[in-house]
């Protein structure tokens, strides 16, 4: 018989297993995760207290999703990235299917004014957060096949955007303003990198930074934020009051902060601060230098995150390029927009802080995105390691034997 030759590699060892992971990716979303259970618990301990009568009330739900996010995270993680490739259409009309039904009187539950969430017994679905991992996955797999013919015919570039444009009508519908920002921002840079021509991406750009400029000045309460965030004290009482709150937050941090649980603005100061304002906090309880830190690590994420495209593109794995690309987009994006508005550099959006806000549907998408990216970064190092050329055995000592 012939003795057949396996590589190593097909069959790893508890130390290769380790070598395909990205432990600092890991380490650095346990990081985010872990300081986001302690904010909420901070932040919210208060408000938790007087409204539902147990001070823990979000905390027992923050994790609880984070639990269902590391399932998910399992899940997405065991499903190879070809079958998202193939399958991105399907996720693309799940998409919509989420975003018209969360319009159906009695189907999408109203709260402040916007109708955003789906409720499914005792689970809520926030229907744009469940959009962005799905249209990043269908718009990787599309700009992956279409790639050449991105850059020599308008046609291809019209199917995208009209679908784009589709999405960010359905949100704004909700309406949702800074999802449409951060998605519609999020699939335009993804096309930059499939190779978009520099003119077209200008075009792009100004089309869509103009319908949104639109749609702002055409709506009364958006034009009213815009108006709010250029002099918040001018109506401190009312419509600049969340913003005002949350700048006194940073005032009274300065350097070090007040420590972890002695924030003032929580008590009631500053609405529902364990949502979209708990950087606000995180500034006042850690200051300066907590900030910078926090900051550090999205930094040290995003970073990640375009290593793993670039490697990606090295490889010729197109749509693993696009996919990484688009969650660092997302990811960095996001996380701009939060503290611009926690510090008043930006109008209010409505956005979470990705792992530190309260909120399931961007906690369990989050940590989806997450395992999508470990997922890919581990099939590349697989791919990497299968090419690499394999040793020649080695020789027996002891040369030859003498026939007996």
């Amino acid at each position: 018989m012939t003795a057949v030759t396996v590589p190593p590699s097909l069959y790893p060892s508890a130390a290769r297993l380790s070598e395909r992971v990205d432990w600092g990716l890991v380490l650095t979303v346990a990081a985010l995760l872990t300081f986001g259970l302690v904010m909420v618990a901070s932040a919210s301990i208060g408000f938790a207290d007087s409204v539902y009568g147990d001070p823990w009330f979000f905390v027992k739900r923050h994790l609880v999703y984070l639990l269902l996010g590391c399932l998910g995270g399992a899940l997405v993680a065991a499903i190879p990235a070809a079958v998202w490739r193939d399958y991105g259409w399907a996720l693309l009309l799940l998409a919509l299917l989420l975003l018209v039904l969360v319009l159906v009187p009695g189907l999408g539950r109203r709260v402040n004014g916007s109708q955003r969430w789906l409720v499914f017994g005792p689970i809520t679905v926030q229907a744009a957060e469940v959009v962005k991992f799905c249209g990043i996955v269908f718009f990787a797999g599309y700009l992956a096949r279409c790639q050449l013919q991105l850059r020599s015919s308008w046609r291809s570039i019209v199917k995208p955007v009209a679908l784009v444009g589709l999405i960010v009508v359905l949100l704004l519908m909700q309406p949702d303003f800074g999802s449409a920002v951060v998605f519609s921002a999020t699939v335009v840079a993804m096309m930059f990198l499939a190779g978009v021509r520099l003119w077209q991406f200008g075009l792009l750009t100004l089309l869509a930074g103009g319908g949104l400029v639109m749609m702002a000045l055409l709506s009364p309460y958006r034009l009213q934020r815009l108006v709010t965030f250029l002099d918040p004290w001018a109506d401190q009482f009312n419509s600049g009051y969340q913003l005002t709150q949350s700048l006194i937050a940073f005032g009274r941090g300065e350097w070090l902060g007040v420590g972890l649980g002695n924030s003032l603005q929580k008590l009631f100061y500053l609405p529902e601060a364990h949502t979209d304002f708990i950087f606000a906090i995180v500034a006042e309880e850690f200051g300066l230098i907590g900030c910078a830190a926090l900051i550090g690590l999205f930094a040290t994420l995003v970073v990640k995150a375009l290593g793993i495209a670039r490697k990606a593109i090295v490889a010729g794995d197109a749509f693993a390029s696009f996919v990484a690309f688009g969650i660092a987009a997302l990811v960095g994006g996001q996380t701009f927009i939060n503290i611009g508005v926690s510090c008043g550099l930006l109008p209010t959006k409505g956005l979470t802080l990705p792992f530190i806000s309260y909120g399931g549907s961007s906690l369990v998408v989050s940590c989806a995105l997450m395992a999508l990216l470990l997922r890919l970064d581990w099939e590349l190092r697989l791919d990497k390691e299968l090419r690499r050329p394999q040793p020649a055995p080695k020789k027996p000592r002891g040369g030859r034997r003498r026939a007996g």
